[in-house]
């Protein structure tokens, strides 16, 4: 893009919004507590003059014209008052018809407390899917990494965004729980999905990041990170109990060691026969080398 944006860095954005428009709506993350995330560490969240966006908006008019695809950054950028959403979805849809789909990080808070009304309201005016990391269904886990919600109100975020037309993908972590819970939180995280219905799945690999309390226990031994066959092994437990899943479920992650994409439920036996496999083979040529993955 030849124009200038106003980004306050580092900006974000989901691997499937790799070809869109990003525009910073807000700053940083609502929450910004969660016990393994550096990504808005040292953002103090805002959100930017409806004005700054839309004059934005009118450069990528005169800049880009065709643009498809939009995203609205940063974490939780939904967490925005409607008198700021609302005129700058309005602006997109009016100044750059050629957009088919914009996009947006949420969290649970910023879901229920928009509401059905609300989002729909949203949705009317070309908001298209909502990205939602609720990151485990296991509980004990969640209240270790500090998410600040319950699996509960996960569930329900699911099911308020899931009563609109739009759509929904949510993220999940592999490795969240350590060695100690990883059966545990892997299981717990594969009902809930199934629980959830979102139209999308992804399960990531975590990775410990500097300054980061993950981290620090990491460094400090006294959070054992699974290795490759272990974040596999979860990934297998997971699949086993997404039996009743529909939608698409995504493992191809730069972060992750065997990259699959799989169309669910028809695609579930052949994953869980490969998995199991590439675990009792120990054939790292299957694997993603390290120096090949990333956040």
């Amino acid at each position: 893009m030849n124009w200038p944006l106003s980004y306050d860095e580092p900006v974000f954005r989901p691997p499937s919004e790799a070809r869109s428009l990003i525009l910073q709506l807000t700053v940083g993350c609502s929450w910004n507590k969660c016990t393994y995330c550096a990504m808005y560490r040292g953002k103090n969240y805002r959100v930017r003059s409806v004005d700054e966006v839309v004059a934005e908006i009118q450069a990528a008019a005169a800049n880009a014209a065709g643009v498809q695809r939009v995203f609205l950054a940063d974490g939780d950028a939904l967490a925005a008052p409607m008198e700021a959403l609302e005129p700058v979805l309005v602006e997109i849809r009016e100044r750059l018809p050629s957009v088919t789909r914009v996009g947006i990080y949420a969290d649970s808070r910023s879901i229920i407390e928009k509401g059905v009304e609300e989002l729909s309201r949203l949705a009317g005016l070309g908001l298209g899917i909502v990205y939602f990391g609720p990151e485990t269904g296991d509980r004990e886990t969640l209240k270790a990494i500090r998410k600040g919600t319950t699996v509960a109100r996960q569930i329900e975020a699911c099911r308020v965004v899931r009563k609109t037309s739009l759509k929904l993908s949510a993220m999940v972590l592999l490795g969240l729980a350590g060695t100690d819970g990883a059966e545990r939180h892997a299981r717990a995280t594969g009902r809930f999905l199934v629980e959830a219905a979102p139209n999308y799945a992804a399960a990531l690999t975590v990775t410990p990041v500097p300054g980061t309390e993950l981290f620090a226990a990491v460094e400090d031994g006294s959070f054992d990170l699974p290795d490759r066959w272990g974040m596999l092994q979860e990934l297998a437990w997971m699949l086993e109990e997404m039996d009743g899943y529909r939608g698409l479920f995504h493992a191809n992650h730069a972060s992750n060691y065997l990259p699959l994409k799989l169309r669910m439920p028809r695609d579930r036996e052949q994953a869980l026969e490969t998995i199991r496999a590439v675990i009792e083979e120990k054939d790292e040529r299957r694997l993603q080398p390290e120096w090949a993955r990333g956040l």
